[in-house]
């Protein structure tokens, strides 16, 4: 009986993802074009703590976005992140791997959203996505990255790759770091999230539709200065402050409140 009540329960979640998206869908098509940039991060912000609602995570903010030109630099656990910092942060534009775009119906609003897509396999497509991120700094926007380039296990951080932090250099942009945790009851880095290895989206889907009491915490962390910096002592630092934060939450005692 539990297990049954976990298919329905997550089988109805699913349902409710897919309904969101079309209403996103909806919302972009039909009212984007006649809104202006805070009336898009507005919605965009709604719908991305929508998202996370209806999948059953709930969403824990401690910090504030640094307003104007910003470079927004997160660790990256899960597909559920960008929408979890959107929600926290729904002004900032996200550079993302291009092979999102194949993703059913996700592509095409994350396209939408304003994302700057990058081919990791192309190393000259760095530099072309160094400068659409330095010219969009220079207009005074935040700009979000995963420097990991990759999702990991949760509690430790991959290297960061330091192409991308030249963007901030260049303009002498403040980095704020984000520092993503997802729990759940039993455990303070919830493996239901875990979207590593061979593991499928559809996979994924499934193991955080059948979670419970599953918690994203977004700790946004005190910006960094970044102007005439070594882009990788810069990297390697960041890295280290992020690191740092999430040992200090493994090191809290592992009871079963996240």
């Amino acid at each position: 009986m539990p297990r049954l009540t976990g298919v329905l329960l997550a089988s109805f979640r699913l349902a409710r993802v897919v309904l969101h998206l079309l209403h996103g869908m909806a919302v972009m098509a039909l009212r984007f074009p006649s809104l202006d940039d805070a009336g898009r991060q507005a919605r965009i912000g709604w719908w991305s703590a929508g998202v996370l609602r209806v999948i059953g995570v709930s969403l824990r903010v401690s910090g504030t976005p640094r307003p104007g030109a910003t470079l927004l630099l997160a660790n990256h656990v899960s597909w559920l992140d960008i929408a979890a910092l959107h929600a926290a942060v729904p002004h900032a534009r996200f550079v993302s791997k291009a092979d999102v775009l194949r993703w059913p119906l996700l592509g095409w609003l994350i396209r939408g959203a304003g994302t700057l897509f990058i081919e990791r396999e192309r190393k000259r497509d760095a530099l072309r996505v160094v400068h659409a991120m330095a010219e969009a700094l220079r207009a005074g926007q935040t700009v979000a990255v995963f420097p990991e380039g990759t999702t990991g296990e949760g509690p430790e951080l991959l290297p960061f790759h330091a192409n991308l932090l030249q963007a901030a250099i260049a303009s002498a942009t403040p980095i704020q770091p984000a520092v993503l945790r997802f729990a759940d009851p039993a455990h303070r880095f919830s493996p239901a999230v875990a979207y590593v290895g061979d593991t499928t989206l559809l996979q994924s889907l499934w193991r955080v539709a059948t979670a419970r009491g599953l918690v994203v915490h977004v700790d946004l962390l005190p910006a960094q200065g970044s102007a005439h910096a070594d882009r990788r002592l810069l990297a390697e630092s960041l890295r280290h402050l992020m690191a740092d934060h999430l040992q200090a939450e493994h090191r809290q005692a592992t009871h079963p409140q996240a």
